[in-house]
């Protein structure tokens, strides 16, 4: 009861101020306790992390990687902070957040508004042992070297995070995703690669990937990151089919519950595609069935966000405990058995 009052308190809100204010509640000590859940049938390894459950907080949540003490008390089994990007920059204008809260979605042109890599760096160096916690990067809007920005975040936080994102998926920088090309992504991670060789330690790096790829641009992005340890799917949607919301025609990137099957389908191809490259499922997900079916679809494991917005933190401990119960329905031993078993019916 408390957390409905919670969250209908937070809707009165403008959507970035309530956004601000719940991470001001967890940093105060208000959210979830105890720790990632975990058990024999939950625990997996993604790009050799070892996780204590599958389900992640995806990037976005916490952009300056301020509230990582309390997030870490939460159930999830691992977190992505940021985008970082080189320099500190305000973003878009506001408003650029809304709720559509009649298709359980939402709309985002934040624009990588963030406190610099520096600062987030420093942060994360005294984040909370025994965690996994990655970092996703950016480029600035106004860079003459986008491809440059990304490895340059990594020279500068790598030493503090276990993985790294490359995000070249978010539609709120013009142009970004051009980035997903062939030949201009084999030159980015090229020099991402570069950054992270130069780490003290291996640190994995992953791939963002957006649901708007044509299969064609699919197979052309499988092909030129071979190299990475792991790849997201997916970021935001510019797709705006059958939205019900006064707002749905703002511009930005769409995430929740409109975006579900259009990102699984995603998973399902890469996964056909590049059967041996662990995979993230994100987009949509708000039940445990839906996670559930993102693993089966391919992915080792899964990362949410919007799903919060409309059910709140507690939702990390609902899927965990719900994907415990279908694993152990169906006869899967560890959640690692079920990765891809049904991947078929989403092609």
């Amino acid at each position: 009861m408390i957390d409905r009052l919670a969250l209908a308190a937070l809707r009165r809100f403008e959507p970035e101020r309530a956004h601000g204010l719940a991470l001001a509640a967890l940093r105060a000590g208000l959210g979830p306790r105890g720790g990632p859940l975990s058990s024999d049938r939950l625990r997996v390894t993604l790009a050799g992390l070892d996780l204590p459950n599958p389900i992640g907080l995806a990037a976005g949540f916490d952009k300056n990687a301020v509230a990582l003490d309390a997030l870490a008390r939460t159930a999830f089994g691992w977190l992505e902070v940021g985008a970082a990007t080189p320099r500190p920059q305000p973003g878009n204008p506001r408003p650029r957040l809304f709720r559509l809260t009649e298709d359980r979605a939402a709309i985002n042109r934040f624009g990588f508004n963030n406190d610099g890599a520096a600062a987030i760096a420093a942060r994360l160096a005294a984040r909370p042992r025994g965690s996994i916690v990655g970092l996703n990067l950016g480029a600035n809007k106004d860079s003459a070297d986008r491809a440059a920005d990304f490895a340059s975040v990594l020279a500068t936080c790598g030493p503090h995070v276990d993985f790294a994102t490359v995000n070249v998926s978010s539609p709120n920088t013009e142009k970004l995703r051009d980035l997903q090309g062939a030949a201009a992504l084999r030159a980015l991670l090229a020099g991402v690669m570069d950054a992270r060789d130069a780490l003290p330690r291996r640190v994995p790096v992953f791939l963002k990937i957006a649901p708007d790829l044509s299969p064609a641009e699919l197979e052309e992005l499988a092909e030129a990151a071979a190299s990475v340890d792991a790849i997201i799917a997916t970021n935001t949607t510019l797709d705006r089919t059958g939205l019900r919301s006064r707002h749905a025609a703002e511009a930005g990137g769409l995430s929740g519950q409109p975006l579900f099957e259009r990102s699984t389908r995603v998973l399902a191809r890469l996964s056909a595609l590049m059967p041996d490259m662990p995979l993230v499922g994100v987009g949509g997900i708000a039940t445990p069935r839906q996670a559930y079916d993102k693993i089966r679809a391919g992915a080792t494991a899964v990362q949410l966000y919007t799903g919060l917005v409309y059910a709140g933190p507690e939702l990390a401990a609902t899927l965990a405990t719900g994907l415990d119960r279908l694993l152990a329905r169906d006869g899967f031993e560890n959640v690692a058995e079920a990765v891809g078993t049904d991947r078929d019916r989403w092609l």
